[in-house]
């Protein structure tokens, strides 16, 4: 027999006094801090715990007695059911204060080391409509509100063109209107959405892994190009080709529109054939007269504008005067190293994914570019002491790193290799704090500049530079004194 579950209380009338991790909000009550989605600090609030450990609980907002001042309105409808966008109901000032904090915060906590003061946050120039990047999910099990569910309605329509509802992977939120992308996104997916009922198009189950229309991704690139791939879960040839055609008749401002059968058990078409069904395979983003080429599996920063933001950043904290060589790990698709080979002598690009670098060669090859080598391969394998003896100590390193930050063989090899500077990009504070403090052995930071490239969410880019020490043998004692 199970243990009964434990009643957990109802905390009434307590106050929500700031924010927190993974963009939850936070309140104290009798010294256990209370984690908080969707709310506002100055919020006052009657808060029911869902879940109690020993150090902290989490909760949900059951009513709000008295709104925070800061509380503004969302834009979208679906806030509050969608994960996407936690922070809609706080100014976007007040989002940049946060996420300034959160990356001074994860430094100094976390690095524990010598730091300079934190430039402040370069904010995005838009808010809204940014991203270029946008991918919806099909699904016969479309979530239902808890209105929904407490009105005890039937809901004989399951069908959902949207996103997966957060720990939920065979739950999907049919979305009316996403803000996140050009409003073309949402006419394109309902377009979708509408033929495949109107046609009796099965839409995926994602619990019987069936069904033929599964998932849609669009890019909008900044030149207004625009790439649609269509993914279905069936190879039912017929009813697939009379969609595409619909949707090239419908859309014909769609410059790359592809085909994909997907029948395996996840969604990533990373390993799939991508068909071009009409225009050309690729889309292409441009950067201060550069073009990068952008196919289906291509990564690209999902927000087109403030990446130019952030590279720009980048460039300035490598200090370059053009006889540079410069070594630019987990370089993707190359696009750092292209945007900064101009003002170098020689940029070395190391990616683990094949296809990236293969992108990576032919951007530089588009622009005329001639000074760039690219390598693909596990980056603790590729970057080794024989690999710098082979090709060149670096002057300069651009690191890139997923969230999970730089393995400890490949920091190893750069404070073996003493780069004179280098230049640290991260979405994750947290991991780059910890590698700093690998790095403080012989690096010091000499500037932090946040980054914000995701309104209304939690998530930050940050930047640091880093010197190498006057007292490293060496060292060049002009480098490490040179001021941005």
């Amino acid at each position: 027999m199970g243990r009964k579950k434990k009643d957990l209380p109802l905390l009434e009338g307590v106050e929500i006094t700031g924010v927190a991790a993974e963009g939850n909000a936070l309140t104290r009550v009798d010294e256990m801090v209370v984690f908080v989605p969707f709310g506002a600090p100055g919020d006052i609030a009657d808060v029911k715990i869902d879940r109690r450990k020993r150090s902290y609980a989490e909760g949900h907002i059951e009513r709000i007695i008295k709104p925070s001042p800061l509380r503004v309105e969302p834009r979208c409808e679906h806030f509050g059911v969608c994960g996407g966008c936690r922070w809609q109901h706080l100014p976007y000032s007040f989002q940049l204060q946060c996420k300034q904090q959160q990356v001074t915060d994860a430094l100094q906590r976390i690095a524990k080391i010598d730091l300079p003061e934190t430039r402040p946050i370069l904010g995005s120039g838009r808010q809204w409509e940014y991203r270029n990047k946008m991918e919806y999910t099909f699904s016969n099990r479309k979530w239902l509100t808890f209105d929904q569910l407490r009105s005890g309605e039937e809901v004989p329509d399951r069908d959902a063109a949207g996103f997966h509802i957060p720990g939920a992977f065979d739950k999907v939120l049919d979305i009316n209107r996403c803000h996140l992308q050009d409003d073309f996104t949402n006419r394109l997916r309902l377009f979708v959405k509408d033929y495949g009922k109107a046609h009796a198009l099965p839409f995926y189950d994602l619990r019987a892994q069936n069904g033929l229309l599964r998932t849609l991704m669009i890019r909008i690139a900044s030149t207004g190009q625009i790439m649609a791939v269509m993914v279905v879960g069936a190879d039912d040839p017929e009813p697939t080709a009379s969609l595409m055609d619909a949707i090239a008749a419908e859309f014909p401002e769609i410059t790359s529109l592809m085909l994909c059968v997907n029948t395996k058990l996840n969604d990533s078409i990373a390993d799939q054939e991508i068909r071009l069904w009409r225009g050309t395979p690729y889309i292409e983003e441009e950067m201060e007269g550069l073009r990068f080429r952008v196919g289906p599996k291509s990564f690209y920063q999902t927000n087109s504008l403030q990446a130019y933001e952030l590279y720009k950043v980048a460039r300035e904290f490598a200090g370059l005067t053009g006889g540079e060589l410069v070594y630019d790990l987990y370089t993707g698709t190359g696009t750092i190293a292209n945007f900064v080979a101009r003002q170098a002598a020689k940029v070395i690009g190391i990616e683990y994914v094949a296809d990236a670098i293969a992108d990576a060669r032919l951007n530089s090859r588009v622009n005329g570019i001639d000074n760039t080598l690219f390598f693909a391969g596990d980056m603790k394998d590729m970057l080794t002491d024989g690999f710098i003896a082979e090709h060149g100590r670096p002057d300069v390193m651009i690191v890139d790193p997923p969230r999970a930050g730089m393995h400890g063989d490949v920091v190893d090899v750069i404070l073996r290799a003493e780069p004179r500077r280098i230049v640290y990009v991260s979405c994750n504070p947290a991991t780059q704090a910890r590698d700093l403090a690998l790095l403080d052995v012989k690096y010091e930071v000499t500037a932090i500049q946040p980054v914000d490239m995701f309104p209304h969410t939690q998530h930050v880019e940050n930047v640091v530079r880093l010197d190498l020490r006057q007292s490293v043998p060496g060292a060049s004692s002009e480098a490490a004194s040179e001021e941005l």
